[in-house]
């Protein structure tokens, strides 16, 4: 078996999409004593043809013994990649609650990471993009550091049955593109880049330890230090107020909308409510940022 991140026992969601990676994956993971997997997939409704998949992923899940779910949407054939990104990750975290799991697993693969952070690059990213592409506490990635290359021999050695998704052809999509781009590359350029990819997360993991460090000192029961966040230079305050509103549990506001808040934050009189979500306002104090729940 191929060498992949270790996970803990526990009960665990499994997204399988039918494709040769999620498909191996499920096959290391099933041999892998002390985890309890939940087989879960996401019908886009994106291709004619998508039904396949789920046939394929739910006779997979019958043939090792696991629980089956699966949820078919109908986004249809020109949804956006971020749009069908959301739609599975919000049916995904669903699965993980009503089944009481310990996280959710996915099979993104080390092509996977490099993409991402090109992907990044290109739309302008800011220090956590080129190493965006990690395991947390609730989405665990243990196929990272597999070559994409290690997942089909593994498939192809274990004789296992998968589907191709024709979307992946279609170069409409970004990544897509940078996909069959980057088949062009050399090995020598692909692994300058991972290293550069490891290295930036090695120092992303120290900048964030310094900020949750720092954050400590300056929130308080009433919130957080309104003086100290507004005297902070605008970069350092936009990832202060994302770590703060992430240790709150709001960790899927997009980078512009962080900037909004940030940028509003700093300029708002006492009194002003800023909309966080559709849940949390940020109230401004004479001397705390105030994090409430919204009125109903």
């Amino acid at each position: 078996m191929m060498r992949t991140m270790h996970l803990s026992d526990g009960r665990y969601v499994v997204a399988v999409s039918g494709g040769v990676d999620s498909v191996a994956l499920l096959d290391i993971l099933r041999q892998q004593t002390g985890l309890e997997l939940i087989v879960a997939h996401f019908d886009h409704g994106i291709r004619k043809d998508s039904c396949q998949d789920r046939l394929l992923v739910e006779q997979l899940a019958k043939r090792y013994g696991l629980t089956f779910v699966y949820e078919e949407a109908k986004l249809g054939p020109r949804t956006s990649e971020e749009t069908a990104r959301r739609a599975r990750y919000a049916f995904l975290n669903k699965v993980m609650r009503e089944h009481q799991a310990v996280a959710i697993i996915t099979a993104h693969h080390q092509d996977d990471s490099v993409e991402t952070a090109v992907i990044n690059l290109l739309r302008g990213t800011n220090r956590r993009g080129l190493s965006s592409l990690r395991s947390t506490l609730t989405i665990k990635r243990p196929l990272i550091n597999v070559p994409k290359a290690d997942l089909v021999e593994y498939a192809l050695r274990h004789k296992l049955s998968w589907r191709e998704d024709a979307t992946n052809l279609d170069n409409r999509y970004l990544r897509n593109m940078i996909r069959h781009q980057l088949t062009l590359a050399s090995v020598a350029d692909k692994n300058k880049f991972l290293s550069l990819i490891q290295s930036e997360a090695q120092v992303n993991d120290k900048i964030d330890a310094i900020i949750n460090n720092v954050l400590s000192q300056h929130l308080h029961a009433k919130g957080l230090d309104r003086g100290w966040f507004i005297a902070l230079p605008y970069n350092v305050s936009k990832d202060i107020l994302a770590r703060w509103l992430s240790s709150a549990g709001i960790s899927n506001l997009t980078r512009q909308r962080v900037e909004q808040l940030t940028t509003k934050l700093k300029t708002a009189a006492p009194g002003k409510r800023l909309d966080v979500n559709d849940n949390r306002v940020i109230i401004v104090e004479k001397q705390y940022l105030a994090l409430k729940s919204r009125d109903r």
